[in-house]
């Protein structure tokens, strides 16, 4: 086995005033709980568990920290906000948080607006309103006008609650601080809504998703089977991994068609999917067909076009799929209504629910404690249903996604009934 090791910023020395929570720091986490065989294999990851220390390196009356929050909207991400400012001002009696805001824009001043400083009494009722207070933006920061102005600021502890984008930047800007001698401490919350981080077993903001997702699947089907041979088509966030889509398939039990980036499609042939949607509706008389937006891109070829974070551009495919199949019954002479549904940034958008607003809580809190005992280049992540500390690097090799092969998807299978391919 191999202990997963986090860069300390160097002794930890000053006592903790959460004398009651301490860990002794020496509890580890497996990366995978299960394993053939009998023995774990020899190159099982152990990762750091998360929690308060009982000594800090940074003094907290000497200590001030910054939030930034990168990329798109996600339910939750005021909840981070609010939990780590109030972890720090209460629990640890920071001199000082500050909110860096519009993204990584707002440590280059000749880019962005000054941060705010956050209080008890600014973060009071966020949680309650989608979106972040701090506003956000994609691309990247130049490193030296960043390292300038947190040097400036005399931040200690940098936040970045964004994707691995987010999280490559931010221990950058760790080398860059130290290059300059500058004891910078950067802990990064993971966030997409898509849940394709590796080494995390849940994102925050996914489990509001995957519950909103349904109620737009829910009078999706309304809509198809109120009518003669009417198809309700839904297009949900997915960018390189469909759990979002699988799960809210499964949990709405209404859907007949899934697809998603792992499984690749076609529309023609007899195996395709519209041979298999004809079938349904001569069957049935209605059809329900959720799609992940980066599923079917094999049907358009390649793209050169990347966005502001540098992330290839995805062809739409929920208005693809609308006027395919709106052609395709035309040409027959079938009666077809379709109704196209894409809810993406009124899901985005929302309030977390309850289990996701626990989740950010305890993200944020344990994101403090790593930074005041001066650990850094890392994030917090939740594991197998405990909370621990991923280096940055490891999380930045690359996604996760769908086991074609796990329950998840097996339930997808059985819920809808379609063949593991249209191909």
């Amino acid at each position: 086995m191999k202990t997963i090791s986090i860069t300390q910023l160097g002794e930890a020395q000053y006592p903790s005033p959460l004398s009651s929570f301490p860990i002794a720091g020496d509890w580890f986490v497996p990366a995978e709980v299960q394993w053939s065989g009998g023995q774990p294999p020899d190159d099982l990851m152990l990762f750091e568990k998360a929690g308060a220390r009982n000594k800090l390196f940074f003094d907290p009356q000497q200590t001030t920290a910054a939030i930034v929050t990168c990329g798109g909207l996600c339910p939750g991400l005021n909840n981070v906000i609010r939990s780590v400012t109030r972890e720090l001002v209460r629990g640890y009696g920071a001199k000082s948080v500050l909110g860096i805001l519009g993204g990584y824009r707002g440590l280059d001043p000749s880019r962005g607006r000054p941060p705010i400083e956050l209080d008890d009494a600014l973060v009071e009722d966020i949680h309650k309103e989608g979106g972040t207070i701090l506003r956000t933006s994609r691309g990247p920061v130049d490193m030296d006008a960043a390292v300038d102005f947190l040097v400036s600021r005399q931040v200690n502890i940098l936040f970045t609650v964004g994707g691995d984008g987010t999280q490559r930047g931010g221990n950058a800007l760790f080398e860059r601080a130290r290059e300059r001698g500058h004891a910078l401490a950067v802990v990064g919350i993971p966030k997409t809504i898509d849940n394709d981080v590796r080494f995390v077993t849940r994102t925050f903001g996914y489990g509001t998703a995957v519950e909103e997702a349904v109620h737009v699947i829910d009078s999706a089907h309304t809509e198809a089977r109120s009518i003669d041979n009417g198809v309700a088509v839904v297009k949900l966030m997915g960018r390189h991994a469909g759990f979002i889509a699988a799960a809210a398939t499964v949990a709405s039990q209404d859907v007949n068609f899934c697809l998603v980036p792992e499984v690749p499609f076609t529309l023609e042939g007899p195996n395709g999917l519209l041979h298999a949607l004809e079938r349904r509706l001569e069957k049935k008389g209605h059809a329900v067909v959720v799609v992940a937006e980066g599923a079917g891109q094999e049907l358009f070829g390649t793209t050169a076009a990347k966005d502001a974070s540098g992330n290839a551009k995805l062809q739409d495919i929920g208005t693809f799929l609308r006027d395919a199949l709106t052609a395709h019954f035309a040409k027959r002479g079938t009666e077809m209504t379709l109704r196209y549904f894409d809810p993406s940034y009124q899901i985005r958008g929302r309030p977390a629910n309850t289990e996701d607003a626990m989740l950010c809580d305890r993200l944020g809190r344990h994101a403090v404690h790593a930074a005041m005992a001066g650990k850094t280049g890392l994030v917090v992540s939740f594991l197998h249903g405990q909370f621990v500390h991923v280096p940055i690097g490891l999380i930045a090799q690359g996604s996760k996604r769908l086991d074609l092969e796990g329950e998840l998807w097996r339930g997808v299978l059985s819920s809808t009934s379609q063949p593991t391919s249209f191909r």
